[in-house]
């Protein structure tokens, strides 16, 4: 399953970096801050119609169908009800944002809440299932719908409505392909009130993260559009959207494998220390290596890619640096806390993430602007990751000492290819004056970057770099087995 998420986000990556880059061509960074606060409060209520009843549905043992029905129902209801008070609200997001078009973005985008409701139960059943084909067809097939439909819109002079109606059509497919994929239909199981508590009752934690994932990021939004304005808010928006595409890559290829694993393998409590140790190195050297080469080359891969009016979202990028660090620890830690059913302690790792995000937005973005809206979103991902891995390590029995011999080694050895790539890049080949050639430059300090931070991995973090190898390793060998033609079965003929 973590293989084919890899390949799925691989190709999906591909169309959304393409879909950015034609959108930043064709849209104005002001047009894109419109759109954003515009998604604000859908985004806030939809996490209330999920409510944590997908994450029961995955860690449920027995009745499977009941409990699915039980979820479809509340999710169909709730999702109802919250797309007519998004409704109701746009008004709302007009009036903050001082902008009747945003008002208006909101009131269109309220839909999107009801299409995600229908999502919860297949989703969940094929998390439960690993299901490869799934994260083969879902996520490519949402991705470029998306930017097929917001390209072209955007092409025909639609604006900030492109992206809208992109929405949209993504969603629509999102909501056919995972119910095509899923054996479940309605009717199958009835809903049970005690089903529903006993699921909430273990996703009331998660949804509180949720919200307050939400709350930290609609008060970004909001603070940064009202003090700097909404220019600056679709900078801080594509900037926050690149730095997130390897925060994607940890979710989508950890945590959709890694919750149902972990929960098989808590009551095994020495199989359970060595996947939780084993899934940290190997998300943590992928994490700290991104985060190396946003420092060292952020500023000039955007004004390549996005053109120089984006140069201010490659300064947010590379201040977002810490971000892919810290959600390598989180999402290890979040996922082997909820598979040993210790969801209640994720509400620690919450008031620390809603507390200090707010506090370090509102101290820092008058002096430094959007250095200080990226330095916010740094800071606050980087504790919070500390706080979920100091968490995480008694539920699943490893020590702090194991914790850092993880971590600690892999983050030295990022430091290392950083301080090698930056005075090559901004001191020998400064690829942002190249124009489009600059982007075979970026990739010479890639290569360069690797081969330091290998090197350095190789040195101070053996046990890394093993696990790396034989990762590696199993990866050739599986492509090589898919490669090899099948053999016949016995006794069949062979072609004339």
């Amino acid at each position: 399953m973590a293989a084919a998420s890899a390949a799925a986000l691989a190709v999906g990556e591909i169309i959304t970096l393409a879909q950015t880059v034609a959108l930043a061509r064709l849209l104005t960074p002001t047009e894109v801050g419109l759109y954003v606060a515009g998604g604000v409060l859908i985004a806030f209520v939809g996490d209330f119609v999920e409510g944590g009843l997908r994450s029961g549905l995955v860690h449920r043992d027995g009745d499977l169908d009941d409990a699915a029905a039980t979820v479809f129902w509340v999710t169909l209801g709730t999702g109802v009800l919250m797309t007519l008070l998004a409704l109701a609200a746009a008004p709302i997001i007009g009036h903050v944002f001082d902008s009747h078009t945003a008002g208006l973005v909101a009131a269109a985008m309220s839909g999107g809440v009801l299409l995600s409701a229908l999502t919860n139960v297949p989703e969940a059943l094929l998390q439960r299932e690993f299901s490869v084909r799934r994260r083969l067809i879902v996520g490519p097939s949402v991705a470029a719908t998306f930017a097929a439909v917001a390209v072209s819109a955007a092409a025909l002079g639609l604006g900030v409505w492109s992206m809208v109606l992109g929405t949209y059509a993504s969603s629509v497919v999102w909501v056919l392909s995972v119910w095509w994929l899923c054996d479940w239909r309605p009717g199958r199981g009835r809903p049970s009130y005690l089903l529903w508590r006993q699921l909430a009752g273990f996703g009331f934690p998660l949804v509180l993260g949720m919200l307050g994932d939400r709350a930290q990021k609609a008060t970004q939004a909001v603070v940064t559009g009202s003090v700097l304005g909404a220019k600056d808010l679709g900078l801080q928006r594509y900037g926050e959207r690149i730095a997130r595409i390897p925060v994607m890559g940890l979710v989508q290829v950890s945590s959709v494998s890694l919750f149902p694993a972990f929960t098989r393998l808590a009551p095994d409590r020495r199989r359970f220390q060595t996947g939780y140790l084993h899934a940290l190195r190997l998300s943590v050297v992928v994490a700290a290596a991104t985060s190396a080469m946003v420092v060292a080359v952020g500023v000039p891969l955007v004004v390549i890619v996005l053109g120089e009016e984006w140069r201010g979202a490659g300064y947010a990028l590379v201040s977002m640096a810490g971000l892919s660090l810290g959600k390598s620890a989180s999402t290890v830690g979040e996922e082997a806390i909820k598979g040993a059913g210790r969801t209640r302690l994720i509400n620690w790792c919450t008031l620390t993430e809603t507390t200090l995000s707010v506090v370090l937005l509102l101290v820092l973005i008058r002096p430094l602007g959007l250095v200080g809206v990226g330095l916010s979103i740094s800071l606050t991902t980087m504790v919070v990751g500390t706080v979920v891995a100091a968490v995480a390590a008694p539920v699943v029995g490893v020590s702090a000492r194991q914790t850092l011999g993880a971590t600690a080694p892999t983050i030295v050895s990022a430091l290392v290819g950083c301080a090698a790539v930056v005075p090559l890049e901004h001191l020998v080949l400064h690829s942002e004056s190249r124009g489009a050639w600059g982007l075979c430059f970026i990739v010479v300090d890639a290569l360069v970057f690797l081969l330091v931070y290998t090197a350095a991995l190789r040195v101070l973090a053996p046990t890394t770099f093993h696990d790396l190898t034989a990762l590696l390793a199993v990866v050739r060998r599986r492509v090589l087995h898919w490669r090899r033609p099948r053999e016949l079965a016995p006794g069949a003929g062979r072609p004339g």
